[in-house]
């Protein structure tokens, strides 16, 4: 009788499971949920916990075994879906940008997709011109220290933190000068809603890039946005698809398809080849999801979709939630007294710190210069992953980054536009999270060692600061010996594809 009631308290025990999910502000929220609990219900905790209401524009993101990220399914078990050995541990992300974020209801709400903006200009998936750059980390430097204070923010002192994978020093003067000028008397709600604002109006807000090969074999990024589908090819938006001209999504093996009718009954299929089957299954669902999300107009209008021709045969997907007009409708009934914000200030992440754990590389003499490469091979032994080396670099020309206008867009019948002097290369955005804390020098020092600048200006650095070829190249046969053992495990945690741009970026490991 005693060995029956002990069996019956360990199977019970063996039905309960430890999860730990990252929230944006990089804080873990842990819970116990039960072998057969759906993923509706460890996300409806998770909303209850942040005192979350609009809560569609939200989900959770894993890694499965083999290093592919999902979205965590919210009709199905979150045991059979994660397939890894408890403890488990996700992050709670942004799904679907919201169109127009500074719209939404609540300001706990548009505190969250700050934060997601935020990890999205440090890892390089936002990519704006110097002076936007300048704009949106004044506005995050207004929202997180407030008023300029002579007294308590000396000299250099936005130095201190680190918005983008790499800056000058002619940048964080510009971001302290408008801090200081422009922004004085906003408090943490304007400046994140003014933020915001400016970043809805560049060419990458809301990209979540999935890396591809064109028929060709070139290197692109594909991404679905809240106005449509998006490829982007070196430093150039090659196409922009409205989710009016998508009539369909499919995908075989690790081959994608995607069906565009356009106007004057042009009909396109663009094609393109994804890592692993896996990752083309992912991009797929993503897209079904998305096209789903943001062109329906309500969600029983949503129907299941097959990755074949034939219905029987291939995958099958349904997308389970409400659609954004439906969610927007929502939202305008909400009427309760407004939830106390719990901003994170100042306090370092893991994954998208804001204070910097040393020195930038071009602002160290050359006199020093040596000492600090050798604490960086000191170092790099420790790393569990490798610094980022995701580009932010400005366009040298104004028009290149044109404001969206929603409604009546003067660009929308051009399908390639530049997004960058620089090749879009995301690296962190495509790598399993968790991020361990890295050196900023180490990723400065592995651009230069592969050819790449080191500074979001279009300003060459002075000879006099610039380490002389002799010392780059004994300095990168050091880095790559002592990389060897780093580069090839995360290289298959991402399924990054090689190619020239991707080459330059130190392997990452970074959740969205």
């Amino acid at each position: 009788m005693l060995s029956r009631l002990m069996s019956g308290s360990s199977r019970s025990l063996e039905r309960e499971y430890s999860c730990t999910v990252r929230l944006l502000d990089d804080s873990e929220y842990t819970c116990t949920i039960q072998r057969d609990a759906k993923g509706q219900y460890l996300f409806d905790l998770l909303c209850h916990h942040l005192n979350l209401l609009e809560k569609d524009y939200f989900g959770i993101r894993f890694v499965d075994p083999d290093k592919q990220r999902h979205w965590l399914e919210f009709t199905k078990s979150v045991v059979k879906q994660l397939r890894s050995q408890p403890p488990f541990t996700m992050c709670f992300r942004v799904k679907f940008y919201p169109a127009d974020p500074a719209a939404l209801k609540e300001e706990i709400t548009r505190y969250l997709v700050f934060l997601q903006i935020k990890r999205d200009l440090y890892h390089g998936r936002l990519l704006c011109k110097t002076s936007d750059a300048a704009l949106l980390a004044a506005y995050i430097l207004q929202a997180e220290i407030g008023d300029y204070d002579p007294g308590k923010h000396p000299e250099g002192y936005s130095s201190k933190f680190q918005f983008f994978p790499k800056h000058s020093e002619k940048l964080e003067r510009k971001i302290a000068e408008i801090h200081k000028t422009e922004l004085s008397g906003q408090t943490p709600a304007t400046s994140e809603l003014n933020f915001l604002r400016k970043a809805q109006t560049l060419e990458t807000y809301g990209v979540d890039p999935h890396p591809c090969k064109d028929v060709s074999g070139n290197a692109a990024f594909l991404a679905f946005t809240p106005f449509g589908f998006v490829v982007l090819q070196g430093n150039k938006r090659v196409h922009f698809i409205k989710w009016n001209e998508v009539t369909k999504l499919k995908f075989e093996g690790k081959t994608f398809y995607l069906y565009v009718s356009q106007k004057e009954e042009k009909k396109i299929i663009l094609t393109y080849f994804a890592p692993t089957p896996e990752a083309c299954k992912h991009l797929w669902k993503c897209g079904i999801e998305n096209q789903a999300f943001y062109k329906l107009e309500k969600s029983s209008q949503v129907r299941t979709v097959s990755s074949s021709n034939l219905f029987f045969k291939g995958s099958r997907f349904r997308y389970s939630g409400r659609v954004a007009k439906e969610v927007m409708e929502s939202s305008a009934k909400i009427k309760r007294e407004p939830p106390e914000i719990h901003r994170a200030g100042m306090v370092p992440s893991r994954s998208c710190p804001s204070i910097t754990h040393g020195p930038r590389l071009s602002s160290v003499p050359r006199t020093r210069r040596r000492a600090v490469h050798i604490s960086i091979m000191e170092g790099l032994e420790s790393l569990r992953d490798s610094a980022h080396s995701t580009p932010v670099r400005s366009s040298s020309h104004g028009d290149t980054f044109l404001p969206h206008v929603r409604s009546s867009r003067a660009e929308s019948n051009e399908r390639v536009a530049v997004i960058a002097d620089e090749a879009y290369s995301p690296a962190d955005s495509v790598l399993p999270t968790p991020v361990a804390e890295h050196s900023l020098e180490l990723m400065l020092l592995s651009r230069q060692i592969n050819g790449a600048t080191c500074s979001i200006e279009e300003e060459k650095e002075s000879e006099a600061s610039t380490p002389t070829a002799a010392e780059v190249e004994a300095l990168g046969g050091e880095l790559r010996a002592l990389c060897q053992g780093h580069s090839r495990p995360e290289e298959e945690q991402s399924g990054h594809l090689k190619g020239p741009s991707l080459q330059q970026a130190a392997a990452a490991g970074v959740g969205k």
